[in-house]
């Protein structure tokens, strides 16, 4: 046993059970692979519950303590809403706290070699991702990899493996002043101010996308530098909008790539003196709404098969029926999941390419779930048009697991498929994050698939998230009322 090898053997993480055999192998390639190199620095992150990247960054020489002791963050992090704030009361004994996060005392992240990525736009610097762990070791109900990983072990027991593609779509501007000013230092701090970069509504046009090839040449290149099955770059429909495409993986796999992906195009533009956004609408004049659609396909792990392509025309499997009527029935408790935000439920607008009514079609861009299944065809698939490009990945997918397993595992069918998406007595999707935070707590289908520490925990975040805006005076009250009383 080489002396490294035994010195992670030996220490507290797998002391506590959290390295086996083959993570502290992996552990030892990769610290290997860092000494040969160049590296200087690496970025030790999580992500949180929102989705957003948090950790500290240490020096390539420190690299080995992080897979013998792990590394430490402040329990807060776990704790606060979209304008960083710590919304649970650490410093009492209230009982909403969850996980024992009293005090504001500290949390232990378990490093996952596979994710180490030396970054293309700051060579000399790496990420590697971790999952967040209690002090002791234990698992936290809300850890969103962790949530992840249960879901897809739920559904291997069925001997069925979910594959997802990714088309994301989000906005690049100019940044014509910072907000730097001494006034602007808020929670949240104030947005920059921007300028298109594009009139936009020239959609898929050949003279927009040579226009903006050299940003989105940059980066292409970084995703692929990254590793990301990059499949296309597109000029989506509104101002400054685009889309990326990916190929076919895994969800955990997609999940920790959706979260690079988001990472690597609001680093790699700040540096250009552009400021890019994933927010769903952007209060900005003529600005379009971006979405998250995701394209599902089930797998028998034994012989490789599509589960989802029909036996004839017109017709789809009874897995598919299933799958689709599970998404169906929790959509609404699931929008917590997919459409976290206050902002995201101002897409859901009919004759938008969006949907607002809970419903499937086939190839239909306003029904929330599209078919795309036909007969002999390998790659057969439903995409899911229903969450925003904010969504946490992990949370997300999770998701579309439970919800699809428990269509199968019920026997539920499908409802025939609509051609009018935007008509007809369809369940409506809720038009407010307050609506999706009370199907989300009110239900009791992820109180039971997650647990009620994990419902409670991210219900009370969004609740304070929902609390602070709808307390906020609006423009539209201060024009409604102040003149006229």
């Amino acid at each position: 046993m080489s002396q490294l090898h035994e010195k992670i053997a030996s220490g507290a993480l797998a002391q506590k059970g959290l390295l086996d055999d083959d993570a502290i192998r992996a552990a030892v390639g990769l610290l290997e692979q860092i000494s040969a190199s160049d590296t200087e620095t690496v970025r030790v992150l999580f992500a949180d519950q929102h989705g957003i990247l948090r950790g500290k960054t240490i020096v390539a020489s420190a690299m080995a303590s992080i897979f013998t002791s792990g590394i430490a963050m402040p329990s807060t992090l776990l704790l606060k809403d979209t304008a960083h704030k710590t919304v649970f009361p650490v410093w009492s004994n209230d009982s909403d706290i969850p996980g024992g996060m009293t005090g504001a005392g500290d949390i232990l992240l378990l490093p996952d070699p596979a994710t180490f990525r030396i970054l293309p736009w700051s060579p000399k610097s790496a990420w590697i991702f971790c999952d967040p762990h209690g002090k002791d070791g234990g698992t936290l109900a809300f850890s969103p990899r962790d949530v992840l990983k249960r879901a897809i072990a739920r559904l291997s027991e069925h001997n069925i493996a979910l594959v997802v593609g990714l088309e994301v779509e989000f906005q690049i501007y100019e940044r014509v002043a910072e907000r730097l000013d001494h006034t602007d230092a808020t929670m949240p701090g104030q947005p920059p101010a921007t300028r298109n970069l594009t009139q936009g509504y020239q959609f898929l046009t050949e003279q927009q996308y040579d226009l903006m090839e050299p940003v989105l040449d940059d980066l292409r290149r970084h995703c692929q530098a990254l590793g990301l099955p990059l499949r296309s770059m597109e000029i989506e429909m509104g101002p400054s909008q685009f889309e990326f495409t990916f190929d076919p993986a895994d969800p955990l796999t997609h999940a920790d790539n959706m979260m690079m992906f988001r990472a690597m195009v609001k680093e790699t533009c700040a540096r250009r003196g552009l400021h890019a956004t994933f927010m769903c609408k952007p209060n900005l004049a003529n600005a379009a709404a971006s979405g998250w659609h995701l394209h599902q396909s089930l797998v028998d792990m034994t012989t490789g098969e599509n589960l989802l392509t029909p036996p004839a025309a017109g017709k789809i499997t009874d897995t598919a029926s299933g799958w689709i009527a599970g998404l169906l029935d929790h959509a609404r408790e699931s929008c917590l999941l997919t459409t976290p935000t206050v902002n995201g439920y101002k897409r859901y607008r009919p004759h938008q390419l969006a949907p607002d009514r809970i419903q499937w079609g086939r190839d239909n861009r306003g029904a929330m779930i599209r078919a795309l299944m036909e007969p002999g065809d390998p790659a057969s698939r439903i995409e899911n048009r229903v969450a925003e490009t904010t969504a946490n990945p992990y949370y997300f997918f999770a998701s579309q697991i439970l919800s699809g397993l428990d269509g199968l595992n019920r026997g539920l069918r499908a409802p025939d498929p609509v051609e009018t998406p935007y008509d007809g007595p369809a369940t409506q999707l809720p038009d407010s994050l307050l609506s999706a935070i009370q199907h989300f707590e009110s239900a009791s289908f992820y109180r039971d698939m997650l647990g009620d520490a994990f419902v409670d925990y991210l219900a009370y975040i969004r609740r304070a998230e929902w609390d602070r805006y709808h307390l906020t005076i609006s423009e539209w009250e201060q024009a409604e009322y102040f003149g006229i009383y």
